[in-house]
């Protein structure tokens, strides 16, 4: 499987100076080193009663340092009901990508990058939205006043504002939020042991005091605008190391100091903060809360899990069986430490157990790349649903199955008379069809004479940095194909470089057509002229651009060649960096490829157009001495 490819083709008028950085993922692999000195080999007793066939042995790390979560909370004692619980219909999907994942960053979103998330996660579907922290940050306490003034927010979107209990960070809050008819106020105060005596140094009684005080400042500036809708929420931060008893005790008051109603519920959001536990732990919690809660009915039970275990999406689906109606996330599990539960792999796991997602991942590369851009953090290659490779097949065994289930799907969906993008899926490896995310499959597997052009491709941009134009992949391939079958032996990412650079890069500047000096011009707008010396005679073209005016010296030095395809991106950030350009050109009937390198743009495309016309001249050259060849021998 690969990714439907992100490289637009550009006109060649649109071609000029120097290469523009593109930013790509590096999947570079790390040179194989020796364990390091320091790590010991486990060399203690195998325990006691441990089975033949283990025979582990006892390390040295200090395990002894930590307690278990039973140790350091009461895990509060219910009938378990959630693990017979279906999920049957998606959870308000509330991302923090604004304000969680935003804080975590070594370089916070200002305020166009924020819009740009903003608009992204509007366009997906999402109705509720953490947009920021308005107290903690000028840019932060813009960007809501830019909400508010520009009419960025649609009639159906809620957005959430997040404060701490303190009564001039809430007033600064209401004071961002003025103008936006549709808000929840975010409070929030740590409520664990740890973080009540080191951080807030306060007591038990004094912590719920000054939750209370913040709730009842807060419905008192909200009663002051009776013209706008705000609602508001309450999060006791490091909701799983808490008592059960205090946060029910907490929670039970606010609901009925904001005065909870069906209509005008309460968000009481538990978050995991720091990850303690199995998931069923966090389940167990939830599921105490979703019975004990007053008001139910006006409350909405919300989570909001962290990933310091690597369990934040269990923990997320587990509290949603146990009661939870509303989950916090970012795109991609952004967020502090490990980050928070990834809304991405949450809503995509639904989508997979046929349940409506309720967001639009139809174009999960362009959610990819946008978050990317925003966040400046690259989405691992083997994230699941949306990484680089997580279509791939790199085994021959997982390709030949997919190969014959995407055959099955395709047979079936024509018998029973249903389009193939809406058959049901059922196709060996692959959890998801990848045309519902807009990829598309390609062989991708190592490199040999086995090996398939979307492996090739992979090395290559890996390797390389060159994203090779998925039109140009089968004409690479078989030349990949020609070397491994007359060696036998696998490629290296060092001579599948080679292997390109010698078939498309050198016939652009060394060939049977030797360009000398030339020039490009553009005498009045939108006419372009080259000058130029092929085989040292010197020609001129004019053309709607400097490729299109090249092509037409070439036709007058009786060199004709019609551009078909071009693609080109940059090798690296900064305005020095190298491009590459690739061409498609139609040549006496047939289709040749051709690359340009250089620091240059124009003078890559340039190089690229030479390259496929000198690879036709070369083709026209052997088909005639193979002509001569034969007709020797046929005249023995």
């Amino acid at each position: 499987m690969s990714r439907t490819s992100s490289t637009n083709s550009r006109t060649a008028s649109a071609i000029s100076g120097s290469a523009t950085p593109s930013p790509a993922a590096s999947l570079a692999a790390s040179p194989v080193a020796s364990p390091a000195p320091s790590l010991r080999t486990p060399d203690g007793p195998v325990p006691s009663g441990a089975p033949a066939w283990n025979r582990q042995r006892g390390s040295a790390m200090p395990f002894h340092r930590y307690r278990p979560a039973h140790e350091r909370v009461e895990i509060p004692r219910t009938e378990r009901h959630w693990p017979d619980a279906r999920i049957e219909r998606a959870p308000l999907w509330v991302p923090v990508d604004l304000r969680d994942g935003n804080q975590a960053l070594a370089e916070p979103m200002d305020t166009p990058r924020k819009r740009r998330m903003f608009d992204l996660l509007v366009a997906m579907g999402f109705k509720e939205i953490e947009v920021a922290y308005p107290s903690a940050s000028r840019t932060d306490f813009d960007f809501v006043r830019h909400l508010a003034e520009s009419g960025a927010v649609p009639e159906d979107v809620t957005v959430v504002v997040f404060t701490p209990a303190r009564r001039d960070l809430i007033e600064r809050t209401f004071a961002a939020i003025e103008g936006l008819p549709r808000t929840v106020v975010h409070l929030y105060t740590a409520t664990a042991p740890t973080w009540r005596e080191v951080v807030l140094g306060r007591s038990r009684d004094e912590v719920h005091a000054l939750v209370r005080d913040a709730a009842a400042y807060m419905a008192q500036l909200a009663a002051a605008r009776p013209q706008s809708d705000i609602r508001f929420q309450f999060s006791p931060e490091v909701f799983n190391l808490t008592e059960p008893d205090l946060v029910l005790e907490i929670c039970n008051g606010l609901t009925r100091l904001w005065d909870a109603s069906p209509d005008r519920p309460v968000i009481h959001n538990l978050p995991a903060t720091v990850e303690i536990a199995t998931p069923n732990v966090y389940a167990d919690q939830i599921a105490y809360m979703h019975r004990h809660l007053e008001r139910r009915d006006g409350v909405v039970l919300s989570v909001h899990p962290h990933n310091d275990r690597g369990t934040g999406v269990a923990c997320a689906e587990l509290a949603m069986l146990a009661g939870a109606q509303r989950v916090e996330g970012c795109l991609f599990g952004n967020g502090e430490r490990t980050g928070n539960v990834d809304l991405v792999t949450l809503a995509l796991n639904l989508h997979t157990q046929g349940v409506d997602p309720m967001i639009d991942f139809s174009d999960i590369d362009a959610v990819r790349r946008t978050v990317e851009d925003c966040i400046r953090i690259p989405v691992h290659a083997r994230h699941p649903y949306a990484g680089e490779l997580v279509h791939t097949a790199f085994s021959g065994t997982h390709q030949d199955a997919i190969s014959k289930g995407l055959a099955h799907h395709a047979a079936r969906a024509a018998e029973s008379g249903v389009p193939h993008a809406q058959a049901p899926w059922s196709v060996p490896y692959l959890p998801v069809d990848p045309a519902d995310l807009g990829c598309s499959y390609e062989a991708v597997i190592r490199v040999n004479s086995q090996s398939g052009k979307g492996g090739i491709a992979h090395l290559m941009q890996r390797e390389h940095g060159l994203d090779l134009p998925r039109a140009m992949r089968p004409d690479f391939s078989r030349t990949v194909q020609r070397a491994t079958d007359d060696s036998g032996q696998e490629v290296t990412a060092k001579e599948l470089g080679e292997l390109f650079r010698s078939a498309y890069l050198v016939p652009g500047t060394d060939g049977p057509v030797r360009l000398g000096s030339w020039s490009a011009t553009e005498p009045v707008p939108g006419e372009h002229r080259v000058r130029c010396e092929l085989d040292g005679v010197p020609c001129e073209g004019a053309g709607n651009g400097p490729l299109a005016a090249f092509c037409a010296a070439l036709a007058a030095a009786g060199h004709p060649a019609d551009i078909v395809d071009y693609a080109e991106h940059a090798l690296a950030a900064g305005p020095h960096s190298e491009a590459v350009a690739y061409v498609r050109c139609r040549i006496g009937g047939a289709m040749y490829w051709g690359a340009g390198r250089d620091t240059s743009v124009l003078t890559a495309s340039v190089r690229a157009v030479l390259s496929a016309v000198n690879r036709a001249a070369v083709d026209r050259s052997v088909a005639v001495q193979e002509a001569v060849s034969r007709e020797a021998v046929s005249g023995r």
